[in-house]
């Protein structure tokens, strides 16, 4: 056994607050971290979706950029407008590797003063490192340790968190501002990882189990675990680090070219200039042999990911990323990996389950609508 596997399990400042609950605690990241609670996934899941869900999500990294060359510094790296990013705005990104793979997901948020990244916990010491070494010189790189993370979700997320701090109602979505939340100064984004209206909350590590108990203590919020955080992003049609993007496939591959901003393809304002840049802006231009697309099983059965596609003579067409039930659809929904030639919408495939052929529908994401709050 190595050395890894005896290590102890790292607890976020919410570890009691989740063994108070009835959390089915279990490994994930390093980290031990709420599966569910009493209600269990499906009540989970459902209640996200009609009022709202609370989520810990301290497990994942916070790093602040500092210095006027922060910006420009981190554009080495992603192939993302970040020079002109707005302060309050926060941008979805990726770290990309020399062949144009996906090292890592991640959010950046222009706070005014810095800029503040949230990037997955499974590769947080690998993103750590990647930034001290590349643009270590060029900008300060402060791991954010003594800081932890909340999501609240749903649909009264945005009337319980104006209870607390009014001018958080009017932020819309991928708005960033600074507050006071219990007299504690937090940094929270309008953002989240379910498809709903909702909110994340960088707050001291200190303060975090003080302010989960005061959300928790409004009646329209319950706690929510790593189960439905999962079915909730598949709904939603939102990638899973390690399981829909590795390092071996690009943004254009993963239907994230919508990610890649204008002003860093070719013949934009600062073209290029990022890692795997020439291959990535090849496969614009060409296209690619494959594609992430959206899965819907045409009978109940679950098919999960790994599972093998075939087309219609039985020749492999691609596999499964992501799958399972989606409690909202009421149906099972997944999504893979397709030869480009089959990623058209409507066309039908078999998905191998336990050597069983399972018809399987190409069809587009997300399966639930999107609730973001853009105004109006």
């Amino acid at each position: 056994m190595t050395e890894s596997a005896l290590a102890p399990l790292a607890q976020t400042p919410l570890h009691d607050l989740h063994l108070e609950l009835g959390a089915r605690m279990v490994p994930f990241a390093g980290y031990a971290m709420p599966l569910q609670y009493r209600d269990g996934i499906l009540k989970e899941h459902l209640h996200t979706r009609a009022r709202a869900g609370l989520f810990d999500v301290s497990h994942m990294g916070q790093i602040r950029l500092s210095g006027p060359q922060a910006a420009a510094a981190l554009e080495t790296l992603v192939p993302v407008d970040i020079v002109d990013l707005p302060a309050g705005q926060q941008r979805y990104a990726m770290f990309t590797n020399e062949r144009g793979g996906v090292m890592d997901d991640l959010m950046v948020a222009n706070a005014g003063d810095s800029l503040v990244l949230v990037v997955n916990a499974a590769c947080k010491e690998q993103d750590i490192e990647h930034l001290r070494h590349r643009i270590g010189e060029r900008c300060g790189v402060e791991v954010l340790s003594d800081r932890a993370l909340l999501a609240i979700q749903g649909p009264a997320a945005a009337q319980v968190m104006a209870r607390l701090a009014p001018e958080l109602a009017s932020l819309l979505f991928m708005s960033v501002a600074t507050v006071e939340l219990l007299g504690v100064e937090c940094l929270v984004s309008r953002s989240g990882y379910t498809g709903e209206d909702g909110y994340e909350i960088s707050v001291p590590a200190d303060a975090a189990e003080p302010l989960a108990r005061e959300l928790l203590g409004h009646e329209e919020v319950r706690p929510v675990g790593l189960g439905a955080r999962d079915s909730l992003r598949l709904e939603a049609g939102l990638c899973l680090y390690g399981h829909d993007l590795d390092a071996a496939t690009t943004p254009v591959e993963s239907s994230l070219l919508w990610a890649i901003s204008k002003a860093r393809r070719a013949a934009g304002a600062r073209a290029g200039g990022y890692p795997g840049d020439e291959a990535i802006q090849a496969q614009i231009e060409q296209g690619v042999d494959r594609k992430r697309v959206g899965l819907l099983p045409r009978e109940r059965t679950p098919v999960r990911e790994g599972a093998v596609l075939l087309d219609e003579h039985g020749h492999p067409a691609g596999s499964v990323t992501s799958g399972g039930f989606g409690p909202t659809l009421n149906a099972p929904c997944a999504m893979g990996y397709v030869n480009t030639g089959l990623a058209q919408p409507g066309t039908v495939l078999q998905a191998m389950v336990r050597g069983k052929a399972v018809p399987i529908e190409v069809v587009r994401m997300p399966f639930v609508p999107q609730r973001y709050y853009r105004g109006g």
